[in-house]
């Protein structure tokens, strides 16, 4: 294998830099309180809006759930939402390539970037890069999510919070990291008046993005402004706005060489595919604005209308590796590239593609008590539109490249092909009711009515399909508290996904929907916090329907689209939190049996789902100096299981292990508070494949980013 990749894939020399970083920062281990993902809220809210029952403290509430706030992202170096995968060991890659929009899967199932996105609460569209600048913190729910969306992914949801005007701040920060890239961004915000009842708050970041992996420079520019007015005590508008940019060449994957698994020792991840002469950036642009109005209505009631518009523009482009003709042996990879390392590369490029997403959420919250029961209620409808709208697209047979990133080929950008508009309008009729059945036990329960309009078209006017579709979902929860720490809790709830066979003459049933997709879940927790300790132990059994092809689906009525079988994950996850004078340490893993079952094909069932580990772990711990003070260091370790490249096949890629190390000083001087903060990501250099996603009919592998030092001064005035 070595003498196929060749010397342009050797391991690189370590720095001194590298080392000398490590060397320090070795002498101190841990920075969990800055990063970790907690299910219990202890220390970072009291209850998180993406669970529903956004007046109930986490610690109290039937879900698994956790929020990264602004402080853990600056600490942790995030940069885009795939950084989540570092915190919480029930949040793994699905697909996140650099310089594109960040994919996650959560309980081993994709989210999907349509569906799976709430920004304060309302659907937005994912497919672009999403800010983090301007976010308070980012929520994380774990499981179905039929109450709280209309259709989903079941794995769960993410809810990007936005930074509102609470307080007088004044905070600047500088950002460099190894190989060249650095940011700059400043945080302002100001109350106005006598009672200060208006409040702004800006948001501004530029970055030079130069990450290790090459041909990928580009650049991130982020403004947005959020305002408030606080007419009275039971009254409160809100406005917010950002608009964002990012340009930057992204990263195709490796993949299989012929049957065999390559060498992640023998590549150097630093070989960007995408390197051809006509390669051009992705451009992902965005502007997102929302305007809130709470209204009081008593001492136990408060009515909230919030609409919600996202305006999303792309340029996708990509020297992009697919499948490869082996001329020697005269067969093809249709999912691979060659036993030596070539593989076809297409020119595909999609420029202006425009993404439209508008809600408007009209709710009513109170309590009250009926025959000795206390009631916290919620109902209300939200109100969606999805608009997108496509230009011709290219994908080009451009030649052959290689694995070691040597060939070059010619452009082939003609736009030879059509692409897919899309529309969706949705109404989602929504009850959930958090009753107290004394002083231990609570009965939880909800249900969502949600009626659904998609119609799709391609761009020449061919292959249109429409339908309605409606469907019900229910969520009910019992939870006891055994004692004024710990609770136990069990739920069982359904999400809900949607499909249409496509309207091509291959399909016996073209342009048809499928039953609603009705995933369902049943979880059983127990969860524990003091004032020096949090711990929590969760156990779920999700079924979800899998919609696939079926038949040879290589000539006219030659296919079907169906419901065949599903894939039933389920799993058990445990995390424990703990203070010991200057030591905060941590611990968290999930273990996940995830299978198909009752698919046509028996080659599938019982098999893993690709891309999926059985196992995860996040270890940290974290030490504060008596002195200097201010000052602490810190380690996390972040540990995945093997993973299945192909679905129902052998290939795996193997289990791995990184180690980051960081650390941060609090300096409090009379003219400003200063945090400086260093970290060595990766800090071993370790090779290993990160993931194996299986996108688009092709098997993908993706590797670990190399070591990276970086560091930060951030000055609050």
């Amino acid at each position: 294998m070595a003498s196929v990749l060749n010397s342009t894939l050797r391991r690189p020399r370590r720095h001194a830099l590298g080392l000398a970083a490590l060397a320090a920062l070795c002498a101190s281990s841990a920075w969990a309180q800055t990063q970790t993902v907690t299910i219990t809220g202890r220390g970072i809210t009291p209850s998180l809006a993406v669970t529903g029952f956004d007046d109930t403290p986490l610690s109290s509430a039937p879900f698994s759930a956790g929020s990264v706030n602004a402080a853990q992202l600056l600490d942790a170096g995030s940069r885009q939402l795939s950084d989540l995968t570092r915190t919480d060991p029930g949040v793994n890659d699905a697909y996140n390539a650099e310089g594109y929009w960040s994919i996650l899967s959560v309980r081993g199932y994709t989210l999907d970037n349509r569906f799976n996105y709430r920004r304060d609460g309302l659907p937005i569209s994912a497919e672009t890069a999403l800010a983090l600048d301007n976010k308070e913190r980012i929520e994380v729910l774990k499981g179905t999510s039929g109450i709280q969306a209309g259709t989903s992914a079941p794995g769960g949801l993410v809810n990007l919070v936005v930074k509102r005007p609470e307080r007088t701040l004044r905070s600047v920060r500088l950002e460099a990291r190894e190989g060249g890239g650095g940011a700059a961004a400043v945080d302002l915000s100001q109350r106005f008046g006598a009672s200060e009842a208006f409040g702004l708050r800006l948001n501004a970041a530029s970055e030079r993005i130069s990450p290790q992996l090459r041909n990928a420079k580009g650049e991130r520019h982020l403004a947005a402004l959020a305002a408030d007015w606080r007419l009275s005590s039971s009254s409160l508008l809100e406005a917010a706005f950002e608009w964002s940019r990012q340009s930057q060449p992204s990263q195709p994957g490796f993949s299989l060489l012929g049957d065999g698994v390559p060498d992640a020792k023998a590549v150097n991840p630093r070989v960007n595919l995408n390197n051809q002469p006509w390669s051009q950036p992705v451009v992902l642009q965005g502007q997102t604005a929302s305007l809130r109005w709470t209204q009081g209505l008593g001492q136990d009631w408060r009515a909230q209308a919030h609409l919600g518009l996202q305006r999303l523009r792309s340029d996708d482009r990509v020297a992009f590796p697919f499948g490869c003709y082996d001329a020697v042996n005269d067969l093809y990879y249709a999912d691979r590239y060659c036993p030596d390392g070539s593989f076809d590369l297409y020119d595909f490029r999609s420029d202006n593609e425009r993404r439209n997403t508008d809600a408007l959420d009209l709710s009513l919250v109170g309590r009250f008590a009926t025959v000795g029961i206390a009631h916290q209620l919620t109902t209300g409808v939200l109100l969606s539109r999805f608009r997108s709208r496509f230009q011709r697209q290219a994908f080009n047979f451009a030649g052959q490249g290689h694995i070691d990133g040597t060939l070059l080929t010619l452009a082939a950008g003609d736009l030879t092909d059509e692409n897919t508009h899309r529309d969706e309008r949705s109404t989602e009729w929504y009850l959930r009711d958090a009753m107290k059945l004394g002083e231990q036990w609570r009965l939880w329960a909800g249900v969502r009515h949600t009626r659904l309009q998609r119609d799709s078209v391609r761009t020449d006017g061919s292959r249109a399909t429409a339908y309605t579709q409606s469907a019900t979902l229910p969520f009910f929860a019992l939870s006891h508290q055994l004692t004024p720490q710990s609770m136990l809790y069990a739920s069982w709830g359904q999400g809900l996904e949607s499909d249409v066979a496509p309207n091509r003459a291959r399909y016996t049933n073209a342009g048809v929907a499928l039953p609603a997709l009705k995933s369902r879940q049943v979880e059983l927790g127990w969860k524990h916090e003091s004032t020096d300790a949090d711990a929590s132990v969760v156990v779920f059994d999700i079924d979800r329907p899998v919609a696939e092809d079926i038949g040879t689906c290589d000539v006219d009525a030659s296919c079907t689209r169906r419901i065949d079988g599903s894939a039933r994950h389920r799993g058990v996850e445990a995390q424990w939190g703990r203070r010991l004078g200057a030591w905060t340490l941590r611990a968290g893993g999930t273990a996940l049996h995830a299978r198909r079952q009752g698919s046509s094909r028996p080659e599938l069932n019982g098999t893993r789902p690709s891309n999926v580990p059985a196992t995860s772990l996040r270890l940290s711990a974290s030490h504060a100096f008596a002195a200097p003070a201010g000052l602490s260091a810190g380690l996390a370790v972040v540990h995945e299981g093997d993973r299945v490249v192909v679905p129902g096949a052998t290939q795996r890629i193997g289990a791995w292990t990184r180690v980051d190390l960081s650390a941060r000083w609090l300096q409090r001087t009379e003219a400003a508070t200063l945090t400086w903060r260093v970290g060595l990501d990766n800090a071993a250099d370790n090779r290993a494949w990160k993931e194996a996603p299986y996108q688009f009919g092709h098997a993908y592998l993706y590797p670990l980013a190399p070591r990276t030092l970086r560091a930060s001064l951030q000055a609050e005035f």
